[in-house]
């Protein structure tokens, strides 16, 4: 069967002035334009392709990777806005539609938004759409508290950044506990806070308790050491000056500095923390007890 919007793993079959046309288990055929076929590739040998649909509407393989496959995810930039929607660029020849009715606002050219792919059922063609709140898993989430995922900023709210959480399921990650410039568009790493019964996920970019005091220490430490192991912070420090030198909370920064002040690594003054040097590196830093 020839999936579209899929790696298919298929066997050239025959060689033609146009290409070499490549068929699955079930002899169905498609072809591999020639500017893609492989110098190497003999016939009866595999290969995997990406297919979609051309201009014409026919199925057609390429060796390039898009940017995304059939139900995932990605930022994709929009190349030009026409009657019938707009085109976005997704590493292939021909660019991806995202019809009018699929824009959850008005595309503009130039701009980045988040695009979920998907096949219509009408004309089954590969078509975009960046309406992708009801485009998200609903089954029961395999995932745990303080686990790490990947996240793929696609809104901003008034409560925070919505997120698409491990390219399949809607996440939140509220804005008192963003402590770096977050756009549309942005992957990050994060970690599951909570897995609310409406199956959307609560996750924030630090871990918390333990492991987020030991990452967050690394992180200060790092920071000494790329400032001649001084840095004009301290307890008096506000808030916005610990962001925007560590992007971290003064609430984390604090702990960090005092976890690195028990292990007697650094020095705590008016003026801000010195590095005691005479120490082994960060990597040996123990966690709390």
């Amino acid at each position: 069967m020839l999936n579209l919007g899929q790696i298919n793993t298929l066997i050239a079959s025959k060689k033609t002035d146009n290409g070499v046309y490549l068929i699955d288990n079930e002899l169905n055929e498609v072809l591999l334009p020639n500017k893609y076929v492989p110098d190497e590739l003999l016939m009866e040998q595999s290969i995997d392709v990406f297919l979609y649909k051309d201009s014409e509407d026919r199925i057609i393989a390429t060796t390039l990777k898009p940017k995304l496959m059939l139900n995932e995810y990605a930022a994709l930039e929009a190349v030009a806005v026409s009657t019938y929607g707009a085109f976005f660029d997704w590493g292939l020849e021909k660019d991806l539609m995202v019809p009018y009715r699929q824009q959850a606002r008005p595309v503009v050219q130039g701009n980045k938004y988040v695009v979920y792919l998907y096949l219509d059922e009408k004309s089954q063609r590969l078509t975009g759409s960046t309406k992708i709140n009801n485009s998200f898993k609903k089954t029961e989430i395999e995932l745990e508290p303080g686990e790490k995922v990947s996240l793929l900023a696609y809104e901003k709210t008034e409560i925070g950044i919505s997120v698409v959480v491990n390219n399949a399921y809607q996440g939140m990650l509220f804005k008192n506990e963003i402590f770096k410039p977050v756009k549309v568009g942005d992957e990050l790493t994060g970690y599951v806070k909570k897995i609310r019964s409406d199956n959307k996920i609560d996750v924030r970019l630090n871990r918390s308790g333990y492991g987020a005091i030991d990452e967050q220490t690394h992180r200060l430490y790092d920071a000494l050491l790329a400032n001649k192991g001084y840095l004009k912070l301290n307890d008096k420090s506000s808030p916005q000056e610990i962001i925007n030198q560590l992007n971290m909370s003064k609430k984390v920064f604090k702990k960090a500095v005092g976890f690195l002040y028990k292990q007697k690594r650094v020095e705590i003054s008016e003026t801000g923390i010195r590095l005691i040097t005479d120490k082994k590196e960060n990597k040996d830093l123990q966690k709390p007890e």
